[in-house]
């Protein structure tokens, strides 16, 4: 993982250096680990980083990042807290304050930064966090339709820059020291999750291996590029990255494929789970040879940005039930909600691997 980032904007031809990174987890697609792998990547950077501060901003209504990172399943009562303080202190506080002046910068985003540490001490202490909300989803159609204001001009410019407007700020309070971002986003389209992708500079798509993935997959492009067949070329004077780039708008670019829960069989990927793979990674090559420019590598052969990450259920239950990062997870008897679950050496062992590969390909 860099912190200085070279990126060329879809909405412009120059060059654009930044010492703040930022990674919008995201599929079209549920179930497929993305909260997951938000959390390992997280917890993994901000631990070989002590002098970085890392912010994760959690866009997924059901805040299941943020539930891992205060402990896990038994931290309702916590994630209940911080939205019941006078200010929410929640990244639907934050929506909630734009709301009430779309088109001014908040000055300051403190109260709504909290520190998972206090509530799970195997969390990073530089790891903070703008915590879940289901009122996301309710704030929705407020912030859409703020979005549609005739006036100003560049309304809708400026509504879907609230999330880079806070990551700026946040990049601000931590002064001298670099910051990085994770975006954890909700697998629909919706407003908050376009509010994500134009604070990202990157875009993490993890995936299974099944037609579904490549479907949702084919949508992630249709859906920020508008990339795709005959069909959907009909609405790419509506898509979000023509509205961007006409507003100046920065998109993010395609930068690593997570191909998480494989089988193994003989210590290959079972040829079921690979025959799935090969048809979303000749996807991505035909999109490749016709639009190289949606990929942060452009130069690079897509499958190069694959990563292969082996299922083991249990290390997994173990790590987001409990809220245990990567670096911290033994093996041996575990006790989760009551029952013990048993992570043995060998399989730890690749499945760690497998996890840091993954980290170390952002």
């Amino acid at each position: 993982m860099s912190l200085l980032v070279t990126r060329t904007d879809l909405s412009s031809p120059h060059e654009v250096r930044s010492t703040v990174s930022s990674y919008a987890f995201w599929n079209n697609k549920g179930g497929v680990g993305k909260s997951y792998l938000c959390f390992i990547a997280s917890c993994e950077y901000a631990h070989r980083n002590p002098d970085v501060d890392v912010y994760v901003i959690d866009l997924c209504p059901q805040a299941n990042v943020s539930e891992t990172l205060m402990g896990g399943y038994a931290t309702s009562p916590a994630l209940k807290n911080l939205a019941e303080q006078k200010e929410r202190a929640t990244v639907a506080g934050y929506l909630e304050a734009r709301l009430s002046s779309p088109f001014r910068p908040l000055e300051d985003v403190r109260p709504y930064v909290s520190h998972p540490v206090a509530t799970n001490d195997e969390i990073p202490k530089n790891l903070n966090l703008i915590c879940g909300d289901n009122l996301l989803e309710i704030l929705a159609e407020a912030i859409r339709q703020t979005s549609q204001l005739s006036v100003p001009v560049d309304a809708w410019k400026q509504v879907i820059g609230w999330v880079k407007d806070l990551a700026e700020s946040l990049a601000g309070l931590s002064g001298d020291r670099s910051a990085v971002f994770m975006i954890d986003c909700n697998p629909s389209f919706a407003i908050y999750t376009q509010l994500g992708l134009a604070a990202a500079h990157n875009i993490v798509v993890p995936f299974t291996a099944d037609d579904s993935s490549r479907r949702a997959i084919e949508n992630v492009l249709a859906l920020t590029y508008g990339v795709g067949d005959d069909h959907i070329a009909a609405y790419s004077r509506i898509n979000f990255s023509r509205r961007a780039s006409n507003e100046g708008v920065s998109v993010p670019l395609l930068h690593t494929f997570g191909s998480n829960r494989v089988t193994y069989y003989e210590n290959k990927a079972s040829k079921a789970f690979q025959a799935a793979t090969n048809n979303i990674q000749g996807t991505l090559r035909k999109i490749h040879t016709q639009y190289p420019h949606v990929f942060s590598n452009p130069a690079s052969d897509p499958i190069s940005s694959f990563v292969t990450v082996p299922d083991y259920h249990s290390a997994c239950i173990v790590s987001s039930m409990k809220g245990i990062p990567l670096h911290k997870l033994m093996a041996g008897p575990q006790n989760v909600a009551d029952e013990r679950v048993q992570i043995n050496v060998g399989p730890l062992t690749r499945y760690r691997n497998a996890l840091e590969n993954f980290v170390n390909a952002l």
